[in-house]
Parts: structure tokens; C-alpha cells; sequence
């Protein structure tokens, strides 16, 4: 209990951090599995989140806590490297359960990556071992290296053993997905088609990919601008007035273009759409309704985002109806 007790405090932290970079990590997992699967089922969503968990837990338990004051491991000295694959046994028999505790430990970290190689991401175990080693050397090597020079000196040990039980436990993992398939095989892919009548969450999906697109495109212009009105000399607070513009410019340059003219000239596919296969329009329209279809699309999209308690108002009519508003246009 004592051993277990000094990775609570980590376990902790990764559950803090957990709902907060889900929504980050967690929306490029879901869209590969709709690109891969052509459709999304609730333990694939549950897997997702579960995964995305188990990777902040494995960074926390592996490079937390990290050095700080003014001295100690990473700041006035380091940890030398443990480059011995045999010394192990003198660890067994120097401290006893403590050392086979720490072995247990080192295979179980890498059980479910291992699992999520094979059920998940369908790796092969040639493939799977190669990606578990290299997941358990960039781990060693953040230790040895003081967080790749973050840090001056190493704050934790580089353990050669480390990558051995590691990448053991990956592979347990691996073995044991395999078993699993035996008894609960896995569902067939849907027929990769476009999805004339999606689902909500594969709409949030792509609607999220379109949104992140537009907020890279954001950042970016403004970035450019602002090298740009550094280098011809104007003031901070210009400088930030014309970045502060170009940015809201091109936010609605881009918005307009993803939401409204590529879908318009590709049958319905914004760019999230055409990456999980779907599209807007549920079937075809003459001109006059299309240019309806997309002003009542446009006036809904901007008025969720402006006034947040409409989405609300938009969901019932979506559980009511199974379509969103727009979609009732003929």
C-alpha cells in the first residue's frame, strides 16, 4: 500500500486534467474512427475517452513530479542511467517485494496500450511491439534528458529495464485483446458512403473539424499580420489593433468559405463532413432552395454560437423531428 500510495497524488492530477483535454484529444479520435469504421458505436466513444485517460495517467505517472526550488534532482544534479538489463535480480533481492512491485507495475502501465494497439487501432504485433518500445524509449529518454532540456540535469532515472518490462506488458496487452476477439468479435465496417442523413454526433464531429480549421486559419493570419506590422514599425497597440482585425476578417472569410461555398460546390461535404463522410444536404434541391437551405443553416449556426441557450432549443427539435431545422426546407 505504501508502493501504491506514492502514485496517488498522480492519479489524481490525470483525472483533474482529464475532462479538459478530452475535448482536445479526444475529437481526432472520434473523426479517425468515423473516417476508418463509417459510423460511430457507444464503446467506440467509450474507448476513446478511456484511452485518452489512460494516456495523461501514463505521462503523470511516468515524468511527475517534476523538479522545482533551486536545487536538487534536475536543477543542481542528475540521475545516472541504469543501463544494466540483469539488474533487476539485485534489485529483487536487495529490497524484496518493492523491486517486483516496481517490475509489476512497469508491465501493467503498458497492458492497455498494448490492448489499444490490437482492439483499437488494429496493429499488428510486429507493429505493436515496435510502437510500444518506441512509446516506453521517448518516455526513458524525457527522464534522461531532464524533459528533452527543460531541465539541466535528469530528474528521474533511464532504466534499461524499463523498456524491456514495458514493452512486455504492451504486448501482454496485445495477447490478451487477441483473446477477447475470440469470444467478442469485433463488428464489420459499415460500406464506406456518404451519410445523406447523419446522426447528431457525427455532425458535432464534423462541425468541430470545421471549427478548428477555421481557429488555425484564425491564429495564423493573425500571427502573419502581426510579424508583418512589427517589421514595418508600428506600436504595439496598433500592431494589435490590425492583428485583432485580420483575425476577425479572416474568421469570417474562412468561416463563410467552409460552411457555405465548398459545401454548395461539393453536394453538402464542408471538410469535417467529407472526412467522416457526410453530408449536409439530405437529398437535392433546385438553386432557390438550396440558397434557402444554406441562409436558414447559416442563421442557426451563427445564432448557437452567439447565443449558446439556442442549441439547446435546436437539439429538441432534433430529438422531436430527427432532422435539424433546416433540413425541413423542401
Amino acid at each position: 500500500m505504501g508502493f501504491l500510495g506514492g502514485f496517488t497524488d498522480r492519479f489524481v492530477i490525470a483525472l483533474g486534467v482529464w475532462p479538459f483535454a478530452s475535448i482536445m484529444l479526444t475529437l481526432p479520435i472520434l473523426a479517425f474512427l468515423y473516417n476508418r469504421d463509417g459510423r460511430l458505436r457507444f464503446w467506440s466513444v467509450v474507448g476513446a475517452y478511456l484511452s485518452v485517460l489512460y494516456a495523461l495517467g501514463l505521462v503523470f505517472f511516468t515524468l511527475w513530479p517534476l523538479p522545482s526550488g533551486d536545487s536538487g534532482l534536475g536543477i543542481t544534479y542528475g540521475v545516472p542511467p541504469q543501463l544494466d538489463p540483469f539488474a533487476f535480480i539485485g534489485d529483487i533481492s536487495k529490497d524484496g517485494l518493492t523491486a517486483v512491485f516496481q517490475i509489476v507495475a512497469n508491465i501493467a502501465f503498458f497492458v492497455p496500450l498494448g490492448f489499444i494497439l490490437r482492439r483499437g487501432l488494429h496493429r499488428s504485433l510486429e507493429a505493436s511491439a515496435v510502437i510500444s518500445f518506441a512509446t516506453s524509449l521517448l518516455i526513458e529518454t524525457a527522464q534522461l534528458t531532464g524533459l528533452f532540456g527543460i531541465y539541466p540535469y535528469s530528474y528521474r532515472t533511464f532504466d534499461v529495464d524499463d523498456l524491456i518490462w514495458n514493452t512486455a506488458g504492451a504486448l501482454a496487452g496485445w495477447a490478451v485483446a487477441k483473446l477477447i476477439e475470440r469470444i467478442l468479435p469485433q463488428a464489420q465496417c459499415v460500406e464506406k458512403s456518404v451519410q445523406t442523413h447523419p446522426g447528431i454526433v457525427q455532425r458535432a464531429v464534423a462541425f468541430l473539424l470545421d471549427m478548428t480549421i477555421v481557429g488555425i486559419v484564425g491564429y495564423l493570419s493573425m500571427a502573419l499580420v502581426s510579424t508583418l506590422a512589427c517589421l514595418l514599425g508600428f506600436d504595439g497597440g496598433l500592431h494589435t489593433g490590425i492583428a485583432g482585425s485580420a483575425t476577425v476578417l479572416a474568421l469570417f472569410v474562412v468561416f463563410i468559405v467552409i460552411e457555405v461555398l465548398m459545401p454548395w460546390v461539393s453536394g453538402g461535404q464542408t471538410p469535417g463532413g467529407a472526412f467522416v463522410r457526410m453530408t449536409v444536404e439530405g437529398h437535392p434541391r433546385s438553386e432557390r432552395y438550396r440558397l434557402m437551405f444554406y441562409g436558414a443553416r447559416m442563421l442557426i449556426i451563427v445564432g448557437c454560437l452567439i447565443m449558446p441557450p439556442m442549441i439547446i432549443v435546436v437539439g429538441i427539435y432534433y430529438l422531436a423531428k430527427r432532422q435539424m431545422p433546416y433540413d425541413a426546407i423542401p
